[in-house]
């Protein structure tokens, strides 16, 4: 708010939170994690989207990670380390679309990270879990995450000096540039060629750490990976929903899943179904149960596969997939044919893993940052929406680089991404593991345009089930005329029915999770459909923010979402 009340504009207000975000946050993102991001300018005649999920390392091979005895990629340590994109990603935002300086925008997310901030509890939780590892084995950790060699609580004014010289550097590397971009473009460069780059191929080369296997291994990870990587800036997927436009990044992310989902649910009329009846989550379930299967066959990098995206947004092949849903629970995963194509699903092996006996080795098996077993909901991603009053929109889901799981780069403040362990290691598949391969990404914001107007800009945490719960938020907009506050607020529910992205790649094929705020009878209801429902406590699915326009584009609109008490709305 302080970037927009300075004559900044959305894009600029957006880089400036996400930085915060990365010194604030840690355990749900950092610098070295990853992003993606959803554009659309007052005067745009496209949305665009911005690809801040880095490649895996050259030399990141099945046959490298096989000879280390693995089956599947570690949830955490330094193995499933990809090049960081969430730096790249922000700083094209800023260059491309932004009109500040790197400066400006910076200076906020410095003066937190050098004058100390209040650490969240969530936080605070984590590192107490952790810092036995710390202390033992993840030193870059205990030195950026215990000062004094304790672990910090809500009441300690936490600083990250390392992280704030990080972004001091980045800003004196284009002091001397001639205009604003090439200011931009010289702080790129530092960070993926020059002082940030060297730090990680010192550590990457060195380093050998405890991971979630119990043993201890070093990086695939290099100095040149980052070198040759470039954020990628694209127009965003598309389609066309009762009048409005439904934009999702490309099918190397989760996004097209939201979509495929819009296009089951149109050919169901929702005029008479309440939002709460079990009918509706029967639907809405059984629907992206269909998307999630074709997601798990045919989701991966367009870079290094010929993927159907067309073929799966095709009308036809959706009605054809519509057909398949029942009245009872689908027992299977049932990915389709699209253009008469054939892919299948990969599902996770059994790993004898011995006994757990520290609390931190069950804490890094689990390769989302949220401590395992104290929630229902994922909080392993943040999100950003802006609108400002000139009409611009910008979404963004920041995530990766989790305190949780890598050890922090003591010099640099912040530790490596793991989105690596998203990738299967199996020959012949979209999304398998191959040197500069992008792992598909969970992270998936939303804009919606009306009449070619910029509409809406929404977004959540929550991993796989990203697309599962924003959609109920929009659902709720769309037909059950609520407005976007109280459409943060109506009960949630979601599936799990396909493997997890994130280790242990857990999965329940006919298993549905609802707040309990949905009636005992609709409960019985679906399991009598053979639904596996599990209920958790009410307002515990999702953090959803969205910031907008209304329909005269009178004014300005945000919403954020009462779970977690995390979420905010903030406007003038």
């Amino acid at each position: 708010m302080a970037v927009l009340e300075r004559g900044g504009n959305a894009f600029d207000a957006a880089v400036a939170a996400a930085f915060v975000l990365q010194v604030v946050e840690p355990q749900n993102n950092g610098p070295a994690g990853d992003v993606t991001i959803l554009v659309h300018g007052a005067s745009a005649e496209t949305t665009r989207s911005i690809c801040g999920q880095g490649p895996m390392p050259a030399t990141a091979t099945l046959h490298a990670f096989r000879d280390l005895g693995l089956s599947e990629v570690p949830g955490s340590g330094l193995l499933p380390a990809t090049v960081p994109g969430a730096v790249g990603a922000w700083l094209r935002l800023l260059a491309e679309f932004g009109s500040m300086k790197l400066a400006d925008v910076l200076d906020y997310a410095i003066g937190y990270a050098a004058g100390g901030f209040s650490l969240l509890p969530e936080t605070t939780r984590a590192i107490a879990a952790l810092a036995p590892l710390y202390t033992a084995d993840w030193t870059g950790s205990a030195a950026t995450y215990l000062p004094g060699g304790l672990a910090p609580t809500t009441r300690t004014r936490f600083t990250n000096p390392a992280l704030a010289e990080t972004y001091r550097r980045l800003i004196l590397a284009g002091a001397g540039a001639a205009s604003r971009e090439a200011q931009i473009q010289a702080a790129h460069d530092a960070f993926y060629q020059g002082f940030v780059a060297e730090a990680i191929d010192r550590f990457a080369r060195t380093a050998s750490v405890l991971d979630s296997t119990g043993r201890r291994h070093g990086a695939f990870l290099r100095g040149d990976d980052l070198a040759t990587w470039e954020p990628t800036v694209e127009d965003a997927t598309h389609l066309d929903y009762r009048g409005q436009r439904v934009c999702k990044p490309g099918i190397w992310s989760q996004g097209p899943v939201f979509l495929q989902q819009l296009a089951l649910l149109d050919g169901f009329d929702f005029a008479s179904v309440d939002a709460s009846s079990a009918e509706y989550v029967h639907t809405v379930v059984e629907c992206a149960k269909l998307a999630m299967a074709d997601r798990e066959a045919w989701y991966g990098d367009p870079l290094h596969s010929e993927l159907p995206l067309e073929g799966l947004l095709d009308p036809g092949y959706t009605d054809e997939r519509r057909k398949l849903i029942g009245q009872e629970a689908s027992t299977e995963p049932r990915p389709g044919s699209p253009n008469g194509q054939t892919s299948w699903i990969p599902l996770p092996q059994p790993v004898e893993q011995p006994p757990v006996e520290e609390d931190w080795m069950a804490q890094i098996r689990h390769g989302v940052p949220n401590l395992a077993r104290t929630t229902a909901a994922r909080d392993d991603t943040c999100c950003v929406t802006v609108a400002d009053r000139e009409g611009n929109l910008v979404a963004a889901t920041p995530s990766g680089g989790w305190l949780k799981s890598s050890p922090a780069i003591a010099e640099l403040g912040f530790p490596l991404g793991t989105r690596g362990q998203s990738m299967w290691l199996v020959e012949g598949h979209p999304n398998s593991l191959a040197p500069r391969r992008r792992p598909r990404t969970t992270l998936s914001p939303t804009i919606v345009l009306r009449e070619g107007r910029p509409g809406l800009a929404f977004g959540t945490p929550g991993g796989d089930r990203q697309d599962q719960w924003t959609l109920l938020f929009f659902l709720a907009v769309t037909h059950f005329q609520r407005d976007l506050q109280q459409a943060t607020e109506l009960p949630m529910f979601h599936t799990d029915a396909l493997p997890a992205s994130f280790a242990p790649r857990e999965y329940r094929p006919r298993g549905v999770t609802v707040e309990r705020s949905f009636s005992p009878e609709v409960v019985s209801d679906l399991r009598q459909r053979g639904h596996d429902v599990a209920e958790v406590p009410e307002f515990t699915l999702g953090k959803i923010c969205a910031t907008g326009f209304t329909d005269d584009d009178g004014f300005i609109v945000a919403a954020a979402g009462p779970r977690g008490r995390q979420a905010y709305a903030m406007g003038r």
